[in-house]
């Protein structure tokens, strides 16, 4: 389920990328690099008290999902100590 205040990175038709909240209509910022866009997002989601961040490929497929502190990972890593 997602929450208010997560994201996805994607690509749009014309190449640029887009950093998207995923309640939203529209992209919250538009860049020219996918590292630009997941940038931002990372420091909107720092700002917004964290929540899960999915980067889209080029292909559309999900490349990764990663949590943004201090979000709370349902599924944290398990080769780290606690």
């Amino acid at each position: 389920m997602s929450k208010d205040q997560d994201r996805t990175v994607y690509r749009r038709p014309d190449g640029q990328w887009a950093n998207k909240r995923n309640d939203a209509s529209r992209p919250s910022s538009v860049h020219s690099t996918q590292r630009d866009a997941l940038d931002s997002a990372k420091e909107l989601l720092q700002k917004k008290g964290g929540g899960e961040l999915t980067t889209m490929g080029m292909d559309g497929r999900i490349r990764s999902k990663d949590t943004i502190a201090p979000g709370n990972d349902p599924l944290p890593p398990r080769d780290t100590e606690h």
